[in-house]
């Protein structure tokens, strides 16, 4: 299923033994909890779906008047796991004390305590212990999702990592699944392009997908609205828990609302590897180490590292280009300013590579631009060396990458262009 890295898959021991360690007793205890998570993402300011009654007990249960329930509501356990026990009441019927579900089944309050009962007696709970049941507000889907879902609501689950959501993917209820958004149900698994926030590649039932099931619509291309919002919300539930230190976030886009984070999984699965075509755990090692300072910080360095790279797309519409071994590219500043600088274009080097003094002149150094800061070992001794987000222009092409940047004054151009940027080019030799 992956074209290129396969050695770098994450598996289940790997993440267990290598990932999940980071996640301690403590922040575990929330994760587990829907209750306790609305609890603390609430104190930090971060939205999550109204909560309506927890019932901790049996008598809680008969007590309560159900009658005054709104139109709608889900009902679902504190402590579940896998989407199970989960009921999703869309309206009111037409006699009260009955409501529609999602498939349009009617339900009444007889058998919304039966599964209250249920629940309370641990039968959906994770650890198979007594649980408590709770009512929450349902989120309703936004248009944009609704051609590509069946029912339910889709949500997005963000993986975090060191401050940083290192893969995404939308999981889109079917039939299957009975409307909830969970691929061991049947839901299907959309892989998301980290920087853009377009979907790309679909999963089901251990099967790519290039429709939706039954229909002639296309799996990838949708454009998911306030991308970087959703991305910048999944890493301030990371900071708001950080006890735990790699972590599902799953987020909901609700028509009125916007994103909203619906629970913390600490031990997400690894099918979103599947639906994304990408390894995890060489992501995972990228971001390891770094110091991100806060969640534009770690939101800006999963889209310059992360992006799909569509070389085959481009190379299909502007054609294979020519270069030669010294190019002049012009270094975009603004929207309107662009510099030309001599380069080299250096099939030996990764990655581009940029003077220290010329990006300091041309304003490359600000803080918001700069990624990271990484320790190279060379003849010298250590050298601790920034890496800045770079947009420049070569042969007509606009190329977006990461630059590191390196004291170049007695070399012969203060810009090499590295292999990482030179897919859809041919290098003509020349006099070096």
């Amino acid at each position: 299923m992956f074209p290129k890295g396969s050695n770098q898959i994450l598996g289940m021991n790997a993440r267990n033994q290598i990932f999940l360690r980071l996640n301690a007793r403590a922040g575990r205890r929330i994760a587990d909890s829907k209750i306790l998570t609305k609890r603390v993402l609430t104190k930090n300011g971060l939205p999550t779906p109204g909560l309506l009654k927890v019932f901790r007990n049996v008598r809680d249960i008969f007590e309560f008047d159900w009658i005054t329930l709104p139109d709608n509501f889900v009902l679902k356990p504190v402590s579940g796991y896998g989407g199970g026990g989960i009921i999703i009441v869309k309206k009111k019927a037409k006699w009260a004390g009955q409501w529609r579900l999602m498939d349009e089944s009617i339900i009444d309050v007889s058998s919304l305590r039966h599964q209250a009962l249920d629940i309370l007696a641990g039968q959906y709970s994770l650890h198979n212990l007594p649980d408590w049941a709770m009512i929450e507000e349902r989120v309703k889907i936004s248009k944009v999702f609704r051609k590509f879902t069946y029912q339910g609501t889709p949500d997005i689950r963000v993986i975090v990592f060191n401050k940083v959501p290192v893969m995404a993917m939308l999981r889109l209820p079917t039939a299957a699944s009975h409307g909830k958004a969970n691929l061991h149900q049947g839901a299907i698994g959309v892989g998301i392009d980290m920087a853009t926030g377009i979907t790309t590649y679909g999963i089901w039932q251990g099967k790519f997908l290039k429709y939706i099931p039954g229909t002639k619509r296309k799996i990838n291309g949708l454009k998911l609205p306030r991308w970087t919002e959703i991305l910048t919300l999944a890493v301030k539930a990371q900071e708001a828990v950080p006890s735990l230190g790699y972590v599902g976030v799953d987020i909901v886009f609700d028509k009125e609302h916007g994103p909203v984070i619906l629970e913390l999984n600490c031990r997400p699965g690894l099918e979103i590897q599947n639906a994304n075509s990408s390894p995890l755990r060489k992501r995972l090692e990228r971001v390891s180490g770094l110091d991100v300072v806060s969640a534009d910080h770690g939101v800006r360095i999963a889209k310059t590292l992360f992006a799909e790279r569509f070389a085959d797309r481009v190379m299909a519409e502007e054609g294979i280009k020519t270069i030669g071994v010294w190019e002049e590219v012009k270094i975009r500043l603004s929207q309107d300013e662009k510099v030309p600088v001599r380069a080299k274009i250096d099939t030996g080097a990764w990655k581009s590579s940029i003077d220290k003094d010329l990006a300091r002149e041309m304003g490359l150094l600000k803080a918001s631009n700069v990624l990271w800061t990484k320790t190279y070992k060379g003849s010298l001794g250590q050298e601790k060396r920034q890496v800045i987000n770079l947009c420049f222009y070569l042969a007509g092409r606009k190329i977006e990458t990461i630059a590191s940047v390196a004291n170049r004054e007695k070399l012969r151009t203060p810009l090499i262009i590295g292999r990482r940027d030179l897919e859809g080019f041919i290098i003509k030799p020349g006099r070096i």
